[in-house]
């Protein structure tokens, strides 16, 4: 009999702790799993699923003005709030049901908890008051919103977390922040017909992306009528009957129904008791690992947004499965967390792969550009005033594509592909030599032969 109560025991129930716990367990080990809250983590529960279905949402009201132009009549169109919450839910809780009965399918014992690390071998599962041990223990909580607990009248504020459940929509709202989460919820918000404005502490919106899509993110989004404020941040916010009043460091004052802080996601491992097990943290407090998601314990591992590498759903359920294959099935897989593709739904929404053209230049010096922006052939007819923009960064002495950059209509989906050429190396001689796909959006990427010179 095993000196251990499992082989695996995984703390936390999100998308890269389930598909570990899955794995293993079909590789033969005795797997149990907690989860404090739902089982689905962050994305399903209150992240990137409901997220994109309140992004489908706010599309139609520009939908229905764009089909008048296809000849369509619209006058008796309405929305109304509680439906679209009720959906979500019903949807949300089909899915939590599933990744229960995946893991209960494939063998793995769940424990609907908080676990707490005791030793290096031995986990705290408090609403059962009681230790379990294992052989290998693999931390997956995930990350919590950050706000700025310091600022005066912090507690009038909601997060991502409470936008999914808002009793009723604002008149008006203002979202600090310039990144992901923010940008797609000022999109969410402004096409449900709320007043919407964008604060950024900094110069330019989604830092890290390419410059050009961060500047026509902004003059695109402004079009649609949201304040995009940027080299700003509140001092202060105060409370006013049913308004709150949040005042800049410019002195200006900023009314709203509802403020919402969008600045970011921390490592979820405070009271997890990781100083008991002897794992290392950062100073943010995100978990040590190698490329094997190996802490400093060897028979401890983390994956997902508790170690602070990439922030994003498909890779942290990569991590666990590698960690799962790696220790039950005999393999040898490092994790390669370069040339990964990835959407941000805002309005319109963004699709990238690969290196933006400043690191490009850091990176090889000259590069070549190929960029082109027009209107999608959708709104020849709405009327919209919508371009979209495409951009490819060369390497010249390989003729490699080393970044993809998209910006409108379907922008993901296109991502999702170039994210396989740009990963096996395609040159722009490749792209060149593929033949188009008339009348699409896409068949920019194949025509395009002039250099940018601008």
């Amino acid at each position: 009999m095993s000196e251990y109560d499992y082989d695996l025991f995984v703390i936390g129930g999100g998308s890269g702790g389930v598909r570990a716990a899955r794995i293993a367990a079909t590789h033969g080990a005795r797997v149990g799993i907690a989860e404090e809250y739902r089982y689905g983590g962050t994305c399903v529960i209150r992240g990137c699923v409901p997220k994109k279905l309140f992004v489908y949402a706010s599309h139609f009201a520009e939908s229905f003005e764009d089909a008048v132009g296809f000849g369509w009549s619209t006058k008796k169109v309405s929305f109304d709030w509680w439906t679209l919450i009720s959906n979500k839910d019903k949807e949300i809780d089909r899915l939590n049901k599933i990744y229960i009965t995946n893991l209960e399918k494939a063998g793995v014992e769940l424990f609907n908890t908080r676990a707490e690390m005791r030793d290096p071998h031995s986990v705290f599962l408090v609403a059962e008051q009681r230790h379990v041990t294992a052989k290998y223990i693999l931390i997956a909580t995930g990350g919590v919103v950050k706000v700025d607990e310091q600022l005066p009248g912090i507690e009038h504020v909601i997060t991502s977390n409470e936008a999914f459940h808002l009793e009723a929509l604002p008149e008006r709202i203002v979202i600090a922040g310039g990144g992901y989460i923010a940008v797609e919820f000022a999109g969410i918000f402004a096409g449900l017909g709320v007043d919407t404005t964008l604060l950024y502490r900094g110069d330019k919106i989604l830092r890290g992306f390419d410059d050009d899509v961060r500047d026509h993110l902004t003059a695109e989004m402004k079009k649609k009528g949201i304040d995009v404020v940027t080299g700003q941040v509140f001092t202060k916010i105060e409370k006013h009957g049913e308004v709150l009043k949040g005042t800049l460091k410019n002195g200006e004052v900023l009314e709203a129904g509802q403020i919402m802080f969008a600045i970011g996601r921390a490592p979820y491992t405070q009271g997890l008791g990781l100083e008991h097990a002897g794992v290392e943290t950062r100073a943010n407090g995100a978990i040590k690992v190698d490329e094997y998601s190996q802490t400093n314990v060897d028979h401890i591992y983390a994956v997902g947004d508790v170690t602070d590498r990439v922030a994003l759903t498909p890779v942290a359920i990569r991590e666990g499965h590698a960690v799962a294959d790696n220790l039950f099935d005999g393999k040898d897989i490092r994790m390669d967390h370069s040339l990964i593709p990835t959407a941000v739904f805002s309005q319109p929404e963004i699709g990238t792969v690969g290196l933006t053209e400043a690191e490009a230049r850091e990176k090889f010096g000259d590069v070549d550009i190929y960029k082109s922006t027009f209107r999608p052939m959708k709104h020849t007819l709405s009327g919209r005033d919508e371009r979209m923009l495409m951009k490819l960064i060369v390497e010249p002495v390989t003729d490699k594509v080393v970044g993809c950059h998209i910006m409108g209509p379907d922008a993901g989906e296109m991502a999702q592909l170039l994210g396989i050429s740009v990963k096996m190396g395609a040159t722009k001689a490749d792209f060149d030599s593929t033949m188009a796909v008339h009348p699409t959006a896409s068949e920019e990427l194949v025509t395009m032969r002039t250099k940018w010179s601008g």
